[in-house]
């Protein structure tokens, strides 16, 4: 099947404009020229060219929801959707995901909370791709247990004394600033905040770069943290509200996990209906097997269901609503079922699927994290029992 078939079996929702369609197309010519022909080499040597973020931000990536005065577009969450959509198309899920800590991750974070003092140190160099951010939050003895953060940051005179250890840490090897959360007094919910940390700082090290299963090309860190000295005017927002913070940040990043799974789902899709319909066997194109016709159609309506549950959850985030519960579903879903998807369509390949000369291997490789990363499944399931009071 050919992508301008695939593209018509979706259908568009209203709230997607001529101007979403525009930054769609841009970013899919963009990760095709500047991503995609790298993408295996890059997942071979384990990371991708540094300047690939200034790229990225002279599209205006890093700043689509931010305001103009930081370099921004102040355009919506429609917006981001076209980006991450126009990002599947690189069939590298490590560049993508690097990008979208510094695009959604971080950068909000930073003009929510930030003083101008701040904004101008930090958020307006990194929307324009001069910085690179990374959010450390996850440490060895807790990752989705925010609450269980032990990296200390004492105050001293004018200062933050920061000592203690982070994990799993996307571009945490070549990050200029860290957005950090600290524990900043005993209390486990009242006693974590967020700072920003430069990683210029004496007594800040890396560990070691983690090997991953998949998303090889985006580094991911063990970082330490020795009686870091940092000014005190680097708290972002209110101290010991760190932990509500990243509370608030989950539900951007999950929701960007969810259109990230969305989209590669359609990728994965047109890669194995088009290898399908070219490879034969037994005289007959793979594809055109019963077996192989209703699994495909099994799979496309699963995804058009994902598909509008996404695009529920983002029109209420879009309008500031109360989202929790849609957007826990979007994630849980979309992050679960794009695992189904990966396996038949890398089977559909045989014995190719099982090598990276075929894209479909490092999607395979790259999404298994999405169940994982930004809050588990069994998180999602116990997030969902607690709301509706089962």
């Amino acid at each position: 099947m050919s992508q301008a078939t695939v593209e018509q079996t979706k259908t568009e929702f209203p709230y997607f404009t001529e101007e979403h369609r525009m930054i769609r197309e841009t970013v899919r010519k963009f990760a095709q020229a500047e991503i995609k022909p790298h993408a295996a080499e890059w997942d071979e040597r384990g990371d991708f060219p540094a300047e690939l973020f200034k790229k990225g931000a002279n599209l205006g990536l890093f700043g689509i929801r931010l305001d103009p005065e930081w370099g921004g577009s102040a355009l919506d969450w429609w917006a981001t959707a076209a980006y991450i959509e126009g990002m599947s198309y690189s069939e590298n899920g490590g560049v993508n995901m690097a990008f979208m800590v510094q695009s959604d991750l971080t950068t909000p974070v930073l003009e929510e909370l930030g003083t101008r003092e701040q904004k101008d140190e930090f958020l307006r160099p990194a929307v324009a791709g001069e910085l690179i951010t990374s959010l450390g939050i996850s440490e060895p003895g807790g990752g989705s247990d925010v609450a269980a953060i032990r990296t200390q940051a004492r105050i001293h005179g004018g200062d933050l004394v920061i000592s203690g250890q982070k994990l799993w840490i996307t571009n945490g090897t070549r990050a200029d600033f860290i957005v950090l959360a600290v524990r900043t007094a005993e209390d486990r919910y009242k006693g974590i905040s967020f700072v920003i940390f430069p990683t210029s700082t004496k007594g800040f090290s890396v560990g070691r770069k983690l090997d991953k299963i998949g998303m090889l090309s985006s580094d991911t860190a063990e970082l330490f943290f020795d009686e870091c000295r940092i000014p005190r005017r680097y708290v972002l927002g209110e101290m010991n509200r760190g932990f509500y913070y990243v509370m608030e940040n989950f539900q951007g990043e999950r929701l960007a996990a969810s259109l990230g799974a969305l989209y590669g789902m359609d990728r994965m899709m047109e890669l194995a209906m088009s290898y399908g319909a070219e490879r034969s066997a037994f005289g007959s194109p793979v594809r055109k097997f019963q077996v192989w016709k209703h699994r495909f159609a099994e799979h496309l309506t699963a995804i058009e269901a994902g598909r509008w549950l996404v695009y529920r959850a983002l029109d209420l985030m879009n309008r500031k609503q109360k989202c929790v519960r849609e957007i826990t579903m979007a994630k849980l879903y979309t992050t679960e079922l794009c695992q189904k998807i990966a396996y038949d369509c890398m089977q559909i390949f045989g014995g190719f699927g099982y090598t990276v000369e075929y894209p479909i291997g490092r999607f395979w490789r790259d999404v298994r994290l999405h169940t994982i990363g930004a809050g588990t499944s069994e998180i999602m399931k116990e997030i969902l029992a607690k709301d509706f009071k089962i």
